[in-house]
């Protein structure tokens, strides 16, 4: 297969741990043939959606760990699988490459995930779906209805919607200290839109990182234990990944969540749960891969290319 990868510059991966740096080597120790390029190199051109993309070799190296050919345009349409693996901030940059890229669907290309799915799926504001799997959860720009909020449940979480890593995520406890200086902060007084829910002490034992791949569902989970005073397990916020095997909820939970979202064009998702509760549905670039196949006995690229080369086929 040629597989075209739409990711960030390669020289800001971390090798030691990235997922798509994991994907490009599994997939070309199996033979397939690599090509790399930014979203800012997918263009529409002579009535066809192309990519200004380099065939891309990964070395064994870890400091210089890839190598790339010359420049050269080709159209979505003439590689075998497309991977989205652009980082979030989803802005409106983001979007308008989804929406080259649904071209690009239109006239024959292979993209995972599937452009219309990602756009309908707010990694945030997706859980809203399935309210019987959530926390108690506000979304609002409103600071009288999350006073109100705070008054039920005295401790919550409040996070913008389009935040990542853990980013702009704060704690408001019992005492409501700074509520209102959060809120007009994050909220931009009112301009922007803000997630609140009920602060879940489970916390402590990880926010789950549930991988959903082809429609199937990894049996571990990457448990992402806030450290110290911190109450984020984001791995970029400091917290600690351990591997672990799916409860029951979570397994109950990923299972049903699984062959919905597949049939949406989401082959690839990675569920958030806090505590059996579903906190976010990321579809933009999951990751974990590493962290998981390290520790577990399980190849989570492995299984991602297997279902891949299945789909593909």
């Amino acid at each position: 297969m040629n597989l075209l990868f739409i990711a960030d510059p390669l020289e800001s991966f971390k090798i030691k741990k990235d997922s798509t740096l994991a994907m490009m080597r599994v997939a070309q120790e199996a033979g397939h043939h690599l090509w790399f390029c930014e979203s800012r190199n997918i263009l529409w051109k002579e009535n066809l959606v192309v990519a200004d993309c380099q065939s891309l070799l990964i070395k064994p190296s870890s400091t210089s760990w890839f190598e790339l050919g010359a420049s050269e345009a080709r159209a979505l349409n003439s590689f075998s699988a497309i991977l989205m693996r652009t980082d979030p901030p989803f802005d409106i940059e983001y979007l308008n490459t989804t929406w080259l890229l649904s071209a690009a669907v239109r006239q024959g290309a292979k993209v995972f995930n599937e452009p219309a799915a990602v756009r309908e799926h707010s990694e945030k504001l997706a859980i809203t779906e399935f309210p019987d799997l959530i926390p108690p959860t506000l979304v609002t720009r409103e600071l009288g209805a999350v006073e109100a909020f705070h008054k039920i449940h005295q401790d919550i979480v409040i996070k913008p919607l389009d935040g990542m890593g853990g980013m702009g995520v704060f704690r408001v406890g019992p005492d409501g200290l700074n509520l209102a200086s959060i809120v007009e902060t994050l909220g931009e007084n009112g301009a922007r839109t803000l997630m609140i829910q009920r602060f879940l002490p489970e916390i402590a034992q990880g926010d789950k990182r549930v991988l959903l791949i082809g429609g199937e569902v990894v049996p571990y989970a990457l448990a992402r234990i806030p450290q110290g005073s911190e109450i984020r397990g984001n791995l970029a916020a400091g917290g600690k990944g351990v591997a672990m095997l799916l409860t029951e909820t979570e397994k109950r939970i990923a299972e049903k969540l699984a062959p919905i979202l597949y049939q949406r064009g989401l082959f690839l998702v990675g569920l958030d749960l806090i505590g059996g509760f579903l906190t976010e549905i990321n579809v933009t670039s999951p990751t974990c891969f590493v962290e998981i196949t390290e520790q577990s006995s399980f190849d989570v690229p492995q299984f991602w290319l297997k279902a891949l080369e299945k789909a593909v086929s």
